[in-house]
């Protein structure tokens, strides 16, 4: 089953067809592990549909309604389970088969990285109490959303990765992000605290945001307050609901601190999750990891405080660290020996390796999807929204066997079917409406699936070559990404220095390529002056027929530096550590801004 979902062919950027090389096909083949047996472990079935089969029917709430060979007309959407008479379990999903979408949807919004977006109280770092503080700044301004790059934790460790979307799971949060003074407890932990808030608030001085600093003091801050802090029943209960997962969790960042980063270097017996040396593990350091289950707490909490005053998008990350939590506890359902990424486009010549392992479509099948949905439950908590970075994923992967370039690679397919029926579920289930990043190379069948799907397809000036006001309604519109130079990057030429200064050879006519287009969008010429181009540009998107309009802050606030150069690493390029050049308090009383502001107003 496995190998006929790997193209023998496909189409490139440019229009070519490009037939995959026998030797990279053996490698993704390779790669996805013995041939699993083609069972019907999954279904989808609607109310009032015939199941696949006769057999005892349990719906996802426990009731037992017996033998059965229909769904029920009134049956809940769920995950029912279906014991069939030939002994196999069989997942039903039943759901809506559409996202969900309000009628009217029309609002503009933010699109921001947390890390940069720092108040006078942060500790170098912004978090979550400041995003707070931007949301209901932002509502009262009128905006209807915060779309934030995601947040899930890296690797415990002294280097915390600085990309967030490379993280160890995405399923919990990234703890850097917690204000400390705001955690239950804080009052009582005395002078040793008010040391650590001042050297913090010390680094707000740079611009570059210090990771290590910061994640070793608020580190030692968490410690502090746990040492002279009783675990309330809130957090007890709170423990349990979360279950098996938070506690591999916090005992895998027990053995990451114990053994070092990256599992697939500690000993045998603690490469598996379900071993017994990593249960006696989590037994013998029962506090520390109970310490670890209430860093996750403390997260949660502030995040849910910091998404009531205005709808918060999650961003979810198209894969994880293969040294970290989810490929670890995940490890049967991933490809090991292969990467993701893209093949060559008109942005990356050479192609693009992500170093991200991808599910095996069939083990991920066969494990009843469970992966895929609490990576979706968990990315949809306290949320409004959900952008799926790479939403081609879901239709195909680019699978790039080790050792070989980006550009020798085949595409994977992906359950399409049962994977949107799932996405579908679960946003109706939170009430959150979803973007499908689908920038680049898109077929329009994909588009029009995601369309049919209600998910809002993705529209940015710089990759457009028409009108914003020929945007598609079903549509999140913007200028930018955090991966393409701002406004004032392109408009002065310092991106160009910017590639440069990090080791690349950039392409001039590339970037006056995107000058022109962001000159078309805003109806101006491209010789106009860059205070001329950022207002009439955001006030012609705003105008756009898009639900959903975002702008970034760094566009707003005519920041010349990008948050990331893809293909450049530190020390060329501190990616995802450039804070915003003013707190957050600030931002109401700056000109420049609120005209932007004006002109987003819809």
């Amino acid at each position: 089953m496995s190998e006929t979902l790997v193209d023998e062919a496909y189409t490139d950027a440019f229009g070519n067809p490009r037939v995959i090389p026998s030797e990279v096909r053996a490698g993704v083949v390779a790669a996805m592990g013995p041939q699993e047996e083609d069972l019907p472990f999954v279904a989808i079935v609607r109310p009032g549909a015939e199941l696949p089969a006769a057999g005892e029917l349990v719906l996802e709430d426990g009731s037992d309604l017996g033998r059965a060979d229909r769904m029920p007309t009134d049956a809940p959407h769920g995950y029912h389970r279906l014991m069939r008479d030939d002994g196999i379990e069989q997942l039903l999903v039943t759901g809506p088969g559409r996202c969900h979408l309000p009628a009217g949807l029309r609002a503009w919004g933010w699109a921001i990285q947390l890390a940069a977006t720092r108040s006078a109280a942060s500790w170098g770092i912004g978090d979550l109490a400041d995003l707070r503080q931007l949301g209901d700044w932002s509502s009262a301004s009128g905006a209807g959303f915060l779309a934030v790059g995601p947040l899930g934790a890296p690797n415990p460790g002294p280097r915390p990765e600085p990309s967030p979307y490379y993280p160890s799971t995405r399923r919990f949060g990234n703890p850097v992000h917690i204000r400390i003074e705001e955690v239950e407890g804080a009052e009582r932990a005395g002078p040793e605290l008010e040391e650590l808030s001042r050297a913090g608030r010390v680094l707000n001085g740079q611009r570059l945001i210090d990771r290590s600093r910061v994640a070793a003091l608020k580190l030692r801050a968490l410690e502090r307050i746990w040492d002279c802090t009783r675990p309330s029943p809130a957090f007890d209960a709170w423990r349990a609901e979360r279950g098996v997962a938070l506690e591999r969790w916090s005992t895998f960042a027990v053995l990451t601190e114990r053994l070092g980063a990256g599992w697939h270097s500690w000993p045998e017996p603690f490469r598996d999750p379900g071993g017994p040396a990593v249960a006696r593990a989590a037994a013998e350091h029962a506090d520390r990891v109970g310490f670890h289950a209430w860093v996750q707490w403390c997260f949660d909490r502030q995040l849910a405080d910091a998404s009531v005053s205005i709808m918060r998008i999650a961003d979810m990350p198209v894969g994880v660290d293969p040294g970290g939590f989810d490929a670890w506890d995940w490890q049967a359902q991933l490809a090991m020996n292969v990467s993701i990424g893209a093949p060559p486009d008109r942005f990356n010549a050479a192609g693009q390796d992500w170093a991200l392992p991808p599910f095996v479509p069939q083990r991920l099948r066969n494990a009843a999807y469970r992966p895929f949905i609490e990576t979706i439950h968990a990315q949809l908590r306290h949320a409004g929204g959900l952008r799926i970075d790479h939403v081609l994923g879901l239709f195909r992967l680019w699978w790039v066997p080790a050792g070989m370039d980006p550009s020798r690679g085949a595409y994977v397919r992906s359950q399409t079917d049962e994977l949107l029926e799932i996405v579908a579920l679960e946003s109706h289930r939170a009430g959150a409406v979803v973007i499908g990043e689908d920038l680049g190379t898109v077929s329009s069948g994909v588009r029009n699936e995601l369309r049919l799907r209600r998910l809002l397809s993705t529209r940015l000036a710089l990759f457009e070559r028409v009108s914003p006001a020929r945007y598609p309604v079903q549509s999140f519109a913007g200028v930018t990404t955090h991966d393409l130079p701002t406004v004032a990057g392109i408009w002065g030429g310092a991106d160009l220095d910017d590639q440069r200064a990090a080791g690349l050879d950039p392409d001039p006519d590339a970037l006056a390529l995107l000058r022109s287009r962001l000159a078309r969008a805003a109806g101006i010429g491209t010789d106009a002056s860059l205070a001329d181009v950022v207002v009439p540009l955001h006030a012609r998107i705003a105008a756009s027929p898009a639900m959903l309009v975002a702008a970034t802050l760094e566009d707003a606030l005519r920041v010349e530096e990008r948050p990331n150069i893809p293909g450049t690493v530190a020390p060329a390029r501190q990616n995802w550590s450039l804070a915003l050049p003013v707190p957050i308090e600030e931002l109401g009383d700056l000109g420049d801004l609120r005209t932007v502001v004006e002109a987003l107003r819809r």
